[in-house]
Formats: structure tokens, C-alpha cells, sequence
């Protein structure tokens, strides 16, 4: 959209839900954007007392671990919160050069906090001034501290710090995150860690029972406080992120459970493992088998420490993460569409985020989506002129995980999963007919075999399709304008089943539809036969603040739920499909439908979905 017509749109209202970001609901910004740390101020007093422990983390391998901070505080308040920081030295000393906001004065402060609570969460510290505050802390690659402040949040006082802790080896690989290759048997592993190409030589170790093990080669790449587009990326939001590597599994067979572990040779001679890990290879395009796929969108990252300020913006993160982990063993596959940790420039989120999905991550492919939190920025070349990547630009998403781009920049792709063929579109850039987007995907629509290949998914952030959210009703368009005026005679001419989308924080289904219009037979539980037309589905409530329906609900609105979830698409053989769509909150099926389909019923031709013919015989 060109940027004269979107800033009037802007200025006149149209574009409301995008020219302002989710912030429009009133909930405000990334909870530490909250956090004005160029105002703070020291009023360090030898009578406060914080001491952390245990000092050393991680004494048996672990990467998470519970610390107990003990605070006394003879002049204790009301306003009294706690931060997390990390590395522990966190004054003036570490502030970078460049600092157009404080040109007046040098700040005590630079650097944001990792976390933050607050005291009067606890009653014995708002009666006496004294608490033990339990914190989880995951290894970040550097020692952690914890601060004491008074006042608010736009004017915080520091009162005291605490020892430092640190985990024993704060460089360790960390985080193992699967993908899909470019071809089917192909696995990729993405992990975190604090060592460099010139401290040591980073491999996965693999094998399967009967296999003898190997050693794969990682690539390490990384990103630094110039490869952000802007604030707080670039300032009180910046945190070293470390180092990713990323090792390809080749030659990989069918459906074989692998074990694999992350290691670092370092070059004093000793070398540095993980844990154990395991993952089952994907079937082969087009295998009859029980095939298993989650998608959601939106979910975030909480905090399982009780840290209320995140559990408040992201409220139901935990609740479908808890719930995707007790159901693993029945998951083959998730796409996470977008919206991933709505870190919004605060870097030190991406770590927490990688460690709260990695029992998920590290066990089946967790494949992502680019979303307006992760890319969006003015200028930049993003379809949206918005600020809700808060200055990251979409760099730490495309950096921290693989998914099999041709250009990760550009973030479309197609994957192929047994008897799936998935389209993932970027709806941050435009994907409007001629655009180089538009040709990928009618490209990826075009070149499935529906033969073998027989359920075609199409996947976006944004709602391209149809979803009756308040703010879509009030600009009166019911999606993403251009959206399904530019894509729908593609989804129609290659016969979709299902498009899916995050954006908006419900969950919502519409009948097989085209141009408006239901064309089934009003059924909404099992469709069978003959493509009559894609059914929609909007899935983003998986962890962010719910967004609200329209007061009008359109005949094409079968089913509504203001309420976290997420789907669950289950491929029994070639001509039966079951969908499910579940909650966060106690993973009972909350809506469902199946369809049925043989492979005359996907050739037939019916509603704009076949060229024309002639009466030539």
C-alpha cells in the first residue's frame, strides 16, 4: 500500500487495528516498555538487604532453575517492585555511545530489566518489609542480579541489588528448536548458545536404533544492535543475543524416532553436550499414515514465576504450551502463525520464549510464520508502516529460527508434511496479484498432486480471509482489505480446504465459502464429496489478550469462541480429515468437523475452479 494512502487511512480511521497495533484494546504496550529505565534514579540504603540463592545454577545440567530472593526492607511501599537483570552489572558503565533520548544527562540506567514484579504480590513483605521471592531464571548466557525499586514505573528509584547468581556454564548449547528442511527427509536443529566459530566448533550427534551414530556440521550465525531498525531494539530493549547454530540432518528414513544431542569441540580439547533429545523423521510426500498437525497464532510468553505483569498481557501462553505438552505424543507438527513472543524490541524475550515451547520445539518440527510483532517497522519495506516490532524488523524471528525460505528475509514458504502440502504466506509483505509473493503462491497451490497429496493448507498472520473481529466490523470489511479480493480465486482455482489465520485473539470458522458466500449445503460438521469452496478459519487466540467480536455476525460465521485455543488437524488416510479446535484451558474439543473426499471428488470442477472448456470432441 503506498504510504501517502495508508498515512490518510490512518488519519481518518480506516486502518485503525493496523496503524496502532493491538495496543488499541487499552492494555498498553510489551509489559517492559512499561519501564521509563532512562528516568530511574539511585537511592541505594545499606538497610535493604537482597540476597539471592542458590549462587550457582545449573550444578546438574539444568538450563532452568528457581531462585529464592530474600528482600528486607524497613521502609517498605506499596509501590515497592522487583527486576530481573541480566548480565548483574547493570549501571551507567554499561550504556552504549550513542543516546539520542538523554542528551541532557547520562542515565544511572540503560539497560531494561529481563522481568519485573511486583512486592505488594506478596502480603508479608506489604506487612512487614520482608519476603522470599521465588524467580525462575533460564541460563541467557550471563550472571543475573536482582533490584529492589520504589516508585512507579515512569519514575523508578533504586533501592538496592543483590549478589549475582549464574548458571555454571552460562555459554551451554540451550533451546534445540526442529524444522522441516527443503526436502522431505531433512530435519533441521536451531539452538542458542554463548560460543563463537573462534571459542569452539559447534555439531549435532545423531542416531537411530540399527543406524550407526553420526555427527552433522552447524553453521553459526548471529545479529548485533545495528541489525535493528530502531527503539527499543536498538537501546534499552537491546541484549546480546548470543549465537545460533543450525545443523541439517540429511537422508533421514520415514517415520524413525532419532536420538540426537547438541555438542560444542572446544578448542582446548574438551567438548560440551546437551541433553538428550528425541524427534520422529517425517513421512514421505504422500504416505498413508496417521499424520498429526497443530496450528494457533498469537501466543506469547509467560511466566511461570508469577511475574502477573506478563501472565496479564499473554494470560493464556502457559495454559497452551502446558497443553501442547501434555498431548505430545499425539503431535507430529506445529505452526506457530505468527505474533511468536510479542517481545517488541526487548530482545531478552526471545530467550524465555525458546525456553518455554522447547519441550515442544525440541520434539517435532515447530515451524513459524512472520507476524506485524515480529516485523512491522516504518520504512523498512514491511507492507505496514506500524511500529509493533518495536525496532527488531523481523531479524531475531528470521535469525533464531529455519523454516525453509528460499530468502529468509522474505517469509513465505512451502512445507510438505506426509499427505499435507502447507502454504505459508507473510502478510507483511504485500502479496497482491503480480507481486513476487502472489507468484509463490500460486506456485506453491499449483504444484501439489492432490493425488498423493490430497489436503492443501493455506496459512497467514494476518486474517486475508474472513474473520467478524470488532475492529474488522467497524472499518466495515471483515479483513485484511486486499486480502481475499487479491488471493480467493486462488484458493478457489486450486481447491484449498482450510486457510488459517492468527492477528485476532478469538477463534472463529466459517462455512466452505467464495466470494461472500456459503456454497455448501449448510451442514457444518462433516463436508463430503465434490470442493465446493475453502473453509476459513481464524486461530489466534493462543495466548495474547482476546480480541472481541463484531456486534453483527455474517451468515458465512458458523462458530465463535472468545475464549485461548488452538487447532488440531488429524489426517487418517487419503480421503479424511478430522478437525478439531481445542481449549487452553483443559484441551477439551470445543468445535469439530471432518471431511470427506476421494480423489474424483478434488478433480471435479464447480465454481470458477476449473478453466473453461469447449464442446470439442
Amino acid at each position: 500500500m503506498p504510504k501517502v494512502l495508508f498515512v490518510l487511512l490512518c488519519l481518518v480511521g480506516l486502518l485503525s487495528s493496523r496503524c496502532s497495533g493491538d495496543a488499541s484494546n487499552g492494555r498498553g504496550d510489551q509489559p517492559l516498555a512499561q519501564i521509563n529505565i532512562y528516568k530511574a534514579s539511585l537511592a541505594l540504603d545499606t538497610s535493604v538487604h537482597i540476597h539471592a540463592s542458590p549462587q550457582v545454577l545449573g550444578l546438574k545440567g539444568e538450563d532452568t532453575e528457581w531462585v529464592d530472593v530474600a528482600i528486607s526492607n524497613p521502609k517498605h511501599s506499596s509501590n515497592d517492585w522487583i527486576a530481573v537483570f541480566s548480565p548483574a552489572k547493570f549501571d551507567s558503565s554499561t550504556c552504549w555511545p550513542w543516546q539520542p533520548q538523554t542528551k541532557e544527562k547520562s542515565p544511572y540506567l540503560c539497560s531494561s530489566p529481563i522481568k519485573y514484579t511486583y512486592m505488594r504480590n506478596y502480603p508479608e513483605y506489604t506487612k512487614s518489609g520482608n519476603a522470599i521471592v521465588k524467580l525462575q531464571i533460564i541460563n541467557q548466557r550471563a550472571d543475573v542480579s536482582f533490584a529492589l525499586f520504589s516508585g512507579s514505573l515512569d519514575q523508578p528509584v533504586l533501592l538496592g541489588v543483590s549478589n549475582p547468581v549464574a548458571f555454571v556454564n552460562p555459554k551451554a548449547p540451550v533451546y534445540p528448536r526442529l524444522a522441516l528442511g527443503k526436502s522431505w527427509d531433512e530435519m533441521t536443529v536451531t539452538w542458542t548458545s554463548g560460543y563463537n566459530i573462534n571459542e569452539a566448533v559447534p555439531f549435532i550427534e545423531w542416531s537411530s536404533k540399527g543406524l550407526p551414530a553420526r555427527r552433522s556440521p552447524a553453521g553459526t550465525i548471529t545479529f548485533n544492535r545495528n541489525s535493528m531498525c530502531g527503539e527499543p531494539a536498538r537501546g534499552v530493549g537491546w541484549r546480546d543475543p548470543g549465537f545460533f547454530h543450525t545443523s541439517f540432518l540429511k537422508e533421514l528414513w520415514p517415520n524413525r524416532e532419532y536420538t540426537y544431542r547438541l555438542g560444542h569441540d572446544l578448542f582446548n580439547g574438551s567438548t560440551i553436550w546437551s541433553k538428550n533429545y528425541t524427534f520422529v523423521s517425517s513421512p514421505f510426500p504422500g504416505q498413508d499414515s496417521l499424520q498429526r498437525v497443530i496450528i494457533f497464532g498469537d501466543m506469547g510468553k509467560g511466566e511461570r514465576d508469577g511475574s502477573n505483569e506478563y501472565n496479564d498481557y499473554q494470560p493464556g501462553s502457559l495454559n497452551t504450551t502446558d497443553q501442547l505438552i501434555k498431548d505430545l505424543k499425539n503431535i507430529d507438527i506445529v505452526f506457530h502463525i505468527g505474533d511468536i513472543t510479542y517481545s517488541n524490541g526487548y530482545l531478552s524475550q526471545w530467550d524465555q520464549f525458546t525456553a518455554q515451547v522447547e519441550p515442544v520445539a525440541s520434539k517435532v518440527p515447530y515451524m513459524i510464520a512472520s507476524g506485524n510483532h515480529e516485523r512491522d517497522w516504518p520504512d523498512t519495506g514491511s507492507f505496514y508502516a506500524g511500529l509493533d516490532s518495536g525496532g527488531e524488523c523481523g531479524v531475531p524471528a528470521e535469525t533464531m529460527f529455519y523454516f525453509p525460505a528460499e530468502n529468509r528475509a522474505k517469509f513465505w514458504y512451502a512445507a510438505d508434511y506426509g499427505m499435507f502440502r502447507f502454504c505459508v504466506a507473510d502478510s507483511e509483505h504485500d502479496w497482491r496479484e503480480g507481486t513476487e509473493q502472489y507468484k509463490f503462491i500460486e506456485h506453491c497451490l499449483a504444484t501439489v498432486d492432490r493425488k498423493t497429496q490430497p489436503w492443501l493448507i493455506f496459512i497467514a498472520h494476518r486474517v486475508l480471509g474472513y474473520s467478524s473481529n470488532d475492529w474488522y466490523g467497524k472499518e466495515g470489511t471483515f479483513e485484511e482489505p486486499m486480502g481475499r479480493e487479491s488471493l480467493q480465486k486462488l484458493w478457489q482455482k486450486y481447491k484449498v480446504d482450510i486457510a488459517f489465520y492468527g492477528h485476532v485473539h478469538n477463534y472463529e470458522r466459517t462455512c466452505p465459502i467464495y466470494q461472500s458466500q456459503c456454497v455448501n449445503n449448510g451442514k457444518k460438521d462433516h463436508y463430503s464429496g465434490t470442493f465446493q469452496g475453502t473453509i476459513h478459519v481464524v486461530v489466534g487466540g493462543a495466548g495474547s489478550h482476546l480480541s472481541p467480536f463484531s456486534s453483527l455476525t455474517p451468515k458465512w460465521s458458523l462458530v465463535q469462541d472468545y475464549d485461548y485455543g488452538f487447532v488440531k488437524l488429524t489426517a487418517s488416510d487419503h480421503s479424511n480429515l478430522l478437525f478439531e479446535y481445542k481449549k487452553s484451558s483443559n484441551g477439551q474439543v470445543h468445535d469439530s468437523f471432518k471431511i470427506s473426499r476421494d480423489y474424483k471428488d478434488v478433480l471435479a470442477c464447480t465454481h470458477d475452479s476449473c478453466e473453461p472448456t469447449t464442446s470439442a470432441s
